[in-house]
């Protein structure tokens, strides 16, 4: 791995690439993409307003590449260097003038969970960009930041005079041609703020906030000179590549401008770094019942200035868990399910948290009501969506339980006021986010069994994980209402939608049966109360001992029943009963599945049902945990076939065309982009137990910064 190499002999992270280079790792000038090449790299995914990325097919030309938000909006984030008074850009100048800025030469990409590092070389010196966004959800101040770093790394056996600038243009705000400029100085540090003029508060434009700022900032380092200056691209960029400072010119806004920062660093030999901090700020972040909430981080850093001064000093710490997470993710997941199944999980993590706002109450910043909020990306916009909740949350057991809740903890507040009146627990929280305002009116989509049964699995997943019976228990009610509901509408089951909506409603859906089992039987063990874990058992004797949710002869469950032994349909809904080790169903009916889906398999692996020629990556990852080895593998082997076949450019997909079967072109994604229900991938992983890379990262950090890092162990080893 390109991050072990740099810590352990000390060298820069271009240093050791442009080695692999010169030895052959880059052939006739393409690039060498490790650990594979993704369909997008993400640069700033933070949370849904910051989620900045760079298209895996634009990489071999990243001088002139634009990034793009996480819906496909091109946005202006160009990285400049003078070296020895001449300009390169590495990235983002879509027009380069032949002689006064030239293009550097590609040599390397590379993501692990937390970073995404591109090499390039200018002449006799290499230079890394390394785009990094933490994740780490045991330290909330941390996590909840809305800012992401650019390091830029440099490397030379000779010294050179070096310059090294960025800039970001107004498409960052949502409505470029209503954008207006700030710009602060803090004790050395210089920040520029974007915003859309007389913007309505919590107002969206294609899914990009417009009531924030957008933020680019910078401080000296060591002895460099900091300076800064907006204005039109081509004046900016002039003044740069003449004097190789920015102070020379007076600043000015226009549509079309640009703010940027360059660092001088004089005589390098060596080594050398800066760092940049790019972001979009929210003081009012979401509309909670009426209530704004804001960043966690403001309890403890209210202005912009202080939580990027903070943000800027943690760099090191941030980084150095960082690279702890990278190896340990690394490893655990090859040493779980192989080195395919370990690129999976770390393309998927940051967008798995990239999805979701870490808030408090704007008014009294008090850190005991911190709520979490999730964005339905790619679809509606809804929040909290608690079949959205549902497949991500393999991740959250994985990397720090008490986030299950913090998720559900906005839902089952609504619901305990009582202003859901339908017997069945509500779909989501809010129609549009940032807007978690319930349904008063009482009309969420409908999906009863579906948010019935995952709200059960999903309760009991948290305690279990945690040991926090204090929290089920005031719930206990709704939750007994909940199972109640199941226990009288989940065998004739009238029409209705499951999770995968898009597939169009069924009555009488076996995979939405099990659910509706295993959610009894969820809380018969949550309640202690036997007989509705009785309940559940009968109910999976029915659908598999019985046969009503099989085919004659048991080869595989059923989409529909009873008589529809002809179709199928992923039965991910057993997942769950293997995680929690509920037993509602026995040791037969998942290896009835090993056994059938292997003979459905497509191009790309194995779709929802026998009507589609789209899978879902997500549920396909719940199944393979139910799999043994051999079935298991041919999943995995599918999504990262998908996920590294070069057809498409998006940020990681959920949803593809998995089989020409019904005349689609297979492996290229449908509508789904950047989604956190990514966070499903590390289904897993999740098997090996609650909190497994938590305990082996940090301790949990909720008010400071710092990190203490707990023991080493043997992935291996604890496998």
């Amino acid at each position: 791995m390109h991050f072990n190499l740099q810590k352990q002999l000390g060298l820069g992270s271009l240093c050791s690439s442009l080695l692999s280079f010169l030895c052959g790792d880059n052939k006739q000038g393409s690039v060498a993409h490790h650990p594979a090449q993704p369909p997008s790299y993400p640069l700033a995914v933070r949370n849904p307003y910051l989620s900045t990325w760079m298209p895996a097919d634009r990489v071999e030309q990243l001088s002139y590449a634009e990034s793009q938000f996480w819906t496909g909006q091109d946005l202006g984030w160009s990285v400049m260097v003078r070296v020895d008074g001449q300009v390169y850009s590495l990235m983002g100048v879509p027009n380069l003038d032949s002689n006064s800025i030239l293009p550097a030469t590609v040599r390397r990409a590379e993501f692990t969970s937390t970073h995404s590092l591109f090499d390039l070389t200018v002449g006799p010196v290499a230079f890394t960009l390394d785009f990094f966004s933490p994740v780490s959800p045991s330290n909330y101040l941390r996590q909840s930041l809305p800012f992401s770093y650019l390091n830029v790394q440099v490397s030379n056996s000779w010294a050179h005079d070096i310059q090294i600038y960025s800039d970001i243009d107004g498409r960052w705000t949502g409505r470029e041609h209503r954008s207006v400029h700030d710009f602060e100085e803090h004790d050395k540090l210089l920040f520029h703020t974007l915003s859309v003029q007389d913007a309505p508060r919590y107002a969206e434009d294609r899914d990009m906030a417009l009531w924030g700022q957008a933020i680019l900032a910078s401080r000296p380092e060591g002895s460099s000179n900091l300076s800064a200056l907006a204005g039109p691209p081509q004046v900016v960029r002039t003044a740069f590549v003449r004097n190789g400072d920015l102070s020379t010119e007076e600043s000015s806004w226009s549509p079309q401008s640009v703010v940027a920062l360059a660092h001088d660093l004089g005589n390098v030999l060596g080594d050398a770094s800066v760092t940049f901090a790019v972001g979009y700020e929210r003081k009012e972040a979401i509309n909670y019942l009426g209530e704004p909430y804001t960043g966690f981080y403001r309890s403890k850093y209210p202005t912009t200035h202080e939580a990027l001064s903070f943000f800027l000093d943690d760099f090191e710490d941030a980084r150095l868990e960082s690279w702890k997470l990278d190896e340990e993710l690394s490893a655990f997941a090859t040493a779980a399910a192989g080195p395919k199944y370990a690129d999976i999980v770390a393309l998927s993590t940051r967008q798995a948290y990239g999805g979701i706002d870490l808030t408090i109450p704007n008014d009294s910043l008090d850190t005991d009501q911190v709520l979490a909020f999730i964005k339905e990306l790619s679809s509606d916009g809804n929040v909290n969506t608690i079949d959205i909740i549902m497949p991500a949350f393999p991740i959250y057991w994985v990397m720090d339980s008490d986030w299950i809740r913090l998720l559900l903890e906005p839902v089952m507040l609504y619901l305990d006021a009582g202003r859901w009146k339908l017997p069945y627990t509500i779909h989501d929280l809010g129609s549009h986010y940032p807007h978690a305002i319930g349904h008063d009116d009482q009309r969420a989509e409908p999906m009863p069994i579906e948010e019935c049964g995952n709200l059960l699995i999903l309760a009991l997943a948290y305690v279990r994980a945690t040991g926090d019976e204090n929290w089920s228990n005031q719930y206990m009610g709704l939750f007994q209402k909940y199972a109640d509901y199941l226990v009288e509408n989940s065998i004739d089951i009238v029409e209705q939608l499951s999770s995968n909506d898009a597939a169009g409603p069924l009555a009488n859906e076996t995979n939405l049966a099990i659910k509706a089992a295993i959610g009894i039987k969820a809380y018969g063990d949550l309640s202690g109360d036997q007989s509705y874990s009785r309940i559940g058992d009968e109910h999976a004797d029915l659908f598999f001992r019985q046969g009503l949710g099989t085919d004659e002869n048991q080869t595989h469950f059923v989409l529909e029943y009873p008589d529809k032994a002809d179709t199928w349909k992923i039965p991910y809904n057993l997942y769950p009963d293997v995680l929690l080790g509920l037993e509602t169903f026995p040791k037969q009916a998942y290896s009835m599945g090993s056994q059938f889906f292997s003979t459905v398999r497509g191009e790309y692996g194995v779709a929802l049902d026998n009507r589609q020629d789209w899978a879902k990556s997500d549920w396909n990852m719940w199944l393979a945990g139910t799999f043994e080895t051999s079935t298991r593998d041919e999943f995995i082997d599918d999504l990262w076939a998908f996920m590294t076949n070069g057809k498409h450019n998006w940020p990681f997909s959920d949803r593809y065309v998995s089989t020409s079967a019904h005349g689609a072109e297979p492996g290229i994604p449908v509508l789904c982009r950047a989604r956190p229900t990514v966070g499903g991938h590390f289904a897993l992983l999740a098997l090996k137990g609650p909190s497994s890379l938590q305990s082996l990262s940090t301790h949990k950090v909720h008010g400071t910064g710092g990190s203490r890092y707990d023991r080493f162990i043997d992935p291996a080893e604890e496998l």
